[in-house]
């Protein structure tokens, strides 16, 4: 399951990305995208054909659930945003948990000792990037487990 993989954390005014290289081992942030004012479908409109341009074969969405994993309205106006992605763009979309994401993406740029303006227009792809290495890290090891559970079988 290699390709270009686009990472998006969602927001009412900006848009967090990164995408994965080909064989799904790093992940890059590519600059955030301004959508303060526009609908859901415009918004996913512009996703799509940045996915297209950056030839991604799916899209994972950042999903805001709950710190006791449930689903309040943020995470239920994320997943209509993913729907009409996926209308969109005609590829697989895919939801990866993204609690503490921001939290975890602050602190790493409170590493580099960048100005507070710097850090807040870095903040969102970083998250992005922090939600799609997640994704990347879980389906690694998802595939050297089935590799691994192939593996037993053999005599």
């Amino acid at each position: 399951m290699a390709g270009r993989v686009l990472g998006v954390d969602f927001g009412l005014a900006r848009l967090g990305l990164a995408v994965a290289d080909a064989l799904g081992i790093a992940a890059h942030m590519l600059p955030q995208l301004a959508v303060k004012g526009k609908t859901l479908a415009e918004a996913a409109a512009l996703v799509a054909a940045l996915a297209a341009r950056e030839e991604a074969e799916r899209i994972v969405l950042g999903l805001p659930l709950n710190m006791d994993g449930t689903e309040g309205p943020a995470a239920r106006r994320v997943r209509e945003f993913g729907r009409l992605l996926a209308e969109q763009s005609r590829l697989p979309v895919e939801f990866e948990d993204e609690r503490l994401s921001t939290v975890a993406a602050e602190e790493l740029l409170r590493e580099r000792e960048l100005t507070r303006k710097k850090r807040k227009a870095r903040i969102d792809s970083l998250s992005a990037q922090v939600i799609l290495r997640g994704f990347l890290d879980a389906r690694r090891l998802r595939q050297e487990r089935e590799k691994g559970a192939a593996g037993d079988e053999r005599p």
